[in-house]
């Protein structure tokens, strides 16, 4: 049984290009990269990769794990996702949270999501709390969830301009973020607040007022939904220019598109164009949100599932049609949700981090594998290990 494994020849994206490397991988995590690794055992397991790049596992920092939805009735309660929901779309670091529903979805069902998708192969994290204030919370208040459950890594997503919202005020937003930002300090975690953002037209007023009226930075929000329409767009720019993040949502369907919402990868190529730096933006997929569809009355008369792999089309996208380079698209699905989250093992290729990745082809970016902590899920684009009920 082989105990490493020695990718050889591939052009290496760590999000930054470094050209052709041997990669070195053993218990689970990168052990080596240079251009030229000479190993040769029975222990060791060759991958031949001339003329393909090998990029960092995606970082998805919105995932409805445990499924969302419900808006509509308890039938339109979406499915939780499954392990191959991410692999087969490169995902590797999945961020799960709550949504609307905090009633028949909860933070306990959410944790044991986290840690069965672990066992299965991949690394899961959780925000506690959901849309509504007073936040849900597991021990009683934000603080003690994110400081002593290892999974809860933030709070979220707290909604606001949405009339699914609690309508929070300043204060009452302010105090979350408080605690969360204590909490992070404490647990050396990002105690992140993960923001929806609904389409009323206060937009970010209220992150402004909060930021504005309070000791508390601008970078400890993480506003998402920001390509919903061409106005919230506008106003992330100025967001962005106080140093906040900027996450645009990459499942979306025709009818959202109609009515104005801006698919990702241009929202993305725009943003960049606008010169908000990199670092600053991500894409995450809102995987297994509810999608509905209504006719032209305003009656539900269907729903779609987000996709976990929209985030890697989404990232071809951006390359292939908007000109995005590379390295800054993938910058935004890997290394950028990896450093706002503060996962330094994740979103990168280097020597000591997580060995997650993925490698494509090199004239169309399709999937060839994908590793997650050094095991392969996908080979030839088909899962070779699947959830543990999966057929």
């Amino acid at each position: 049984m082989s105990v490493l494994k020695l990718i050889r020849g591939a052009r290496v994206y760590a999000p930054q290009d470094l050209g052709v490397q041997d990669v070195l991988l053993g218990d689970q995590r990168v052990l080596a990269i240079a251009p030229e690794i000479n190993l040769s055992a029975e222990w060791v397991e060759h991958v031949q990769a001339e003329g393909m790049l090998l990029l960092p596992g995606l970082v998805d920092s919105l995932v409805h794990i445990g499924g969302g939805g419900g808006e509509g009735g308890f039938h339109t309660r979406t499915p939780q996702m499954t392990l191959t929901d991410a692999t087969l779309g490169g995902v590797t670091t999945v961020i799960g949270a709550l949504g609307t529903d905090a009633v028949t979805r909860t933070l306990p069902d959410l944790l044991a999501k986290a840690h069965a998708l672990e066992a299965e192969g991949i690394t899961a994290y959780c925000y506690t709390g959901s849309y509504q204030i007073p936040v849900r919370t597991l021990m009683g208040n934000v603080t003690d969830d994110i400081t002593l459950i290892d999974k809860f890594i933030g709070v979220g997503e707290v909604a606001i301009a949405d009339h699914r919202s609690s309508q929070p005020n300043a204060a009452e937003l302010a105090r979350i973020a408080a605690d969360a930002r204590v909490a992070g300090m404490l647990a050396g975690k990002a105690g992140i607040v993960s923001i929806h953002v609904g389409d009323h037209p206060d937009k970010l007023d209220l992150l402004h007022q909060v930021v504005a009226e309070s000791a508390i930075p601008a970078t400890q929000y993480y506003p998402t939904h920001m390509n919903r329409n061409s106005e919230l767009m506008q106003a992330g720019l100025a967001w962005a220019k106080l140093g906040g993040y900027l996450d645009v949502t990459t499942s979306t369907n025709a009818q959202f598109i109609a009515e104005g919402e801006i698919p990702a990868a241009q929202a993305l190529a725009y943003y960049l164009q606008q010169g908000v730096p990199v670092s600053q933006l991500t894409m995450s997929s809102d995987g297994n949100a509810s999608l509905p569809v209504f006719d032209p009355n305003g009656q539900l008369v269907g729903l779609e599932v987000g996709r976990v792999t929209s985030l890697y089309e989404a990232f071809c996208e951006a390359v292939q049609q908007h000109d995005v380079s590379i390295v800054d698209a993938l910058h935004s699905v890997t290394l950028s949700p990896a450093t706002i989250l503060k996962l330094p093992h994740k979103g990168r290729i280097a020597v000591g981090a997580d060995a997650d990745l993925v490698l494509v082809e090199a004239s169309n970016l399709r999937i060839s594998k994908v590793f997650a902590k050094g095991r392969e899920m996908v080979s030839d684009g088909q899962p070779i290990v699947k959830g543990t009920f999966a057929t």
